[in-house]
């Protein structure tokens, strides 16, 4: 693994009598993606105001390729890019002008400023829409527009704060699509999501934050795995459910989810459960399953046993 790019250790934040942050500490090996996951206010937007300089903390202490994200905000802005939820562009402007003019207020000189604009619109598949007013682009092309605005000074670091946000299937992809080829110049991308699957596709490493604390770090696979396979069971029968619910609570531990009166859904302790037993024991109750399947749980069961009621989290590392 690589050195930490991005570290943040025992960061606090209050806003009068919330407190945001309660000791986060992170660290984003570089090179990777971190995909950032947390309910509403649980503190995911102040860390990222920390880390990119908008926002001091009140205790604790941050870097960024290697600078101080307080002592030395100035450099650390020199390293970074930052995308919020909603596209910053100027609408009135064509795409082509709207590059130009970033170019100039990171002041680059006019022909570099041309150069790099022209250089971004080809390479992210804007040079056709290039001379359009932004007003005229879908909002898929108006993120991507906005997210390549962050890069006309190739940031070490980018900082992406929901950047699919209202985007249809199709222009989520792109999106997806320029985050990886960013990734694979070299490019390490802080990214807060509200959407799992998108955290799941493209995350190498996961934070999940919750009251102002990371509670559990680790790439998607290793978060899954450590809340055991969930069984799915659907009846031949209706009228066995409850029996099966008595079988498959007495196997988990816990009383299965009812998707209707034929379909069950219950997490395992565990790995060491095989179908051909599950099976057997459902026969012993005289529960008739047409289906039975053992499957990893998805990030979004993950998320929601770890942020879910007291009585139902799970702290992993």
């Amino acid at each position: 693994m690589t050195d930490p790019i991005v570290v943040a250790e025992g960061l606090h934040k209050s806003f009068g009598t919330t407190q945001a942050l309660r000791g986060l500490d992170l660290s984003v090996p570089k090179g990777t993606v971190c995909g950032v996951l947390g309910p509403n206010g649980a503190g995911k937007t102040t860390a990222v105001r920390i880390l990119a300089t908008l926002s001091d903390p009140d205790a604790g202490h941050a870097r960024v390729a290697g600078y101080d994200v307080v002592r030395e905000a100035g450099r650390v802005r020199e390293k970074i890019g930052l995308a919020g939820q909603y596209a910053a562009v100027d609408e009135v402007l064509t795409g082509r002008s709207n590059l130009r003019m970033f170019g100039r207020l990171y002041h680059l000189s006019r022909h570099e400023a041309h150069r790099r604009a022209d250089e971004l619109l080809e390479r992210f598949g804007l040079m056709e829409a290039a001379d359009r007013q932004v007003a005229g682009y879908s909002g898929g092309m108006r993120r991507r527009l906005d997210l390549i605005t962050c890069l006309i000074l190739r940031p070490e670091v980018l900082f992406l704060d929901e950047p699919t946000t209202g985007l249809d299937p199709r222009s989520r992809g792109e999106i997806w699509e320029s985050i990886r080829e960013l990734v694979a110049d070299g490019t390490t991308v802080l990214l807060t999501t509200q959407y799992l699957d998108e955290a799941d596709h493209l995350a190498d490493d996961i934070a999940v934050i919750d009251h102002g604390r990371v509670i559990a770090t680790g790439p998607p696979e290793e978060l899954k795995a450590t809340i055991g396979d969930r069984l799915d069971v659907t009846l031949a029968d209706p009228a066995a459910l409850g029996s099966a619910v008595t079988v498959l609570s007495s196997l988990a531990g816990t009383e299965p989810t009812t998707a209707d009166s034929v379909r069950l859904s219950v997490p395992l302790p565990g790995s060491g459960f095989r179908l051909a037993e599950i099976v057997r024991e459902l026969d012993r109750a005289g529960v008739a399953a047409a289906d039975v399947s053992l499957r990893r749980p998805t990030l979004d069961e993950v998320f929601l046993r770890l942020t879910g009621p007291s009585d139902q989290k799970e702290h992993v590392r």
